[in-house]
């Protein structure tokens, strides 16, 4: 049940993007909130899965590829749509890829990302990495910015017999605060997601010194 939730996420992932993309007002406000949803469940399918006791290595893997998948659609589709310059997916993929290659490599000697076998033993790196505090401020900065990227270039102009007429005259005055802030956001997240993968390199070095040694 708890992967499903994470291929459901997946899929509302494209769909909310697609909305994005329309350039309709109506759309990209359906957008935020299934945006909201995709987030929600994204908690809700660890809650599940301990609840059904459906905890396994392969399911933990699984939750992260999701949210590799999810976090990255978003990232490039905001940047081939000029919110966010080329460098955010860049820096996220990169990190992204970096820090699962080496959990690939724990993962091979019994270890995982999270949960009671994390390969997360230095205390200080578990929690910047590891421990529910630092994932939910992570989770938390990626809805802000998302949502708040979606809101601040909402289209607030539309057309009517080639005429274009502006449909949210408040939101017109408030909108370059709201762009500001959204890029503000998207440094803050972006230096959280450097920030996080940096102890998984560090403590993936252990792993890779006992390689050495049975060579």
């Amino acid at each position: 049940m708890a992967n499903l939730l994470t291929i459901l996420r997946m899929i509302l992932a494209v769909i909310a993007i697609e909305f994005i993309f329309s350039g309709r007002p109506d759309f990209a406000i359906a957008s935020i909130f299934l945006t909201l949803f995709v987030i929600v469940l994204d908690g809700l399918d660890g809650i599940v899965a301990r609840a059904m006791n459906e905890q396994s290595k392969f399911g933990s893997v699984f939750d992260i590829l999701g949210d590799r998948v999810v976090e990255n659609l978003y990232w490039i589709a905001f940047a081939v749509i000029g919110w966010v310059g080329a460098w955010v997916p860049m820096v996220v993929v990169a990190r992204g890829i970096l820090t699962d290659g080496f959990r690939s490599i724990a993962l091979s000697k019994g270890y995982t990302a999270f949960g009671e076998s994390t390969m997360m033993k230095n205390k200080f790196c578990h929690f910047l990495t590891a421990s529910r505090f630092s994932r939910a401020v992570y989770g938390l900065a990626k809805t802000l910015v998302f949502l708040m990227l979606i809101i601040a270039y909402i289209p607030n102009f539309e057309y009517y017999d080639g005429i274009s007429v502006n449909t949210f005259v408040m939101y017109s005055n408030i909108q370059p605060y709201l762009i500001i802030t959204a890029k503000v956001l998207v440094y803050v997240t972006v230096a959280m997601c450097i920030i996080r993968g940096i102890p998984v390199l560090v403590e993936s070095k252990r792993f890779l010194d006992d390689d050495k040694e049975q060579v």
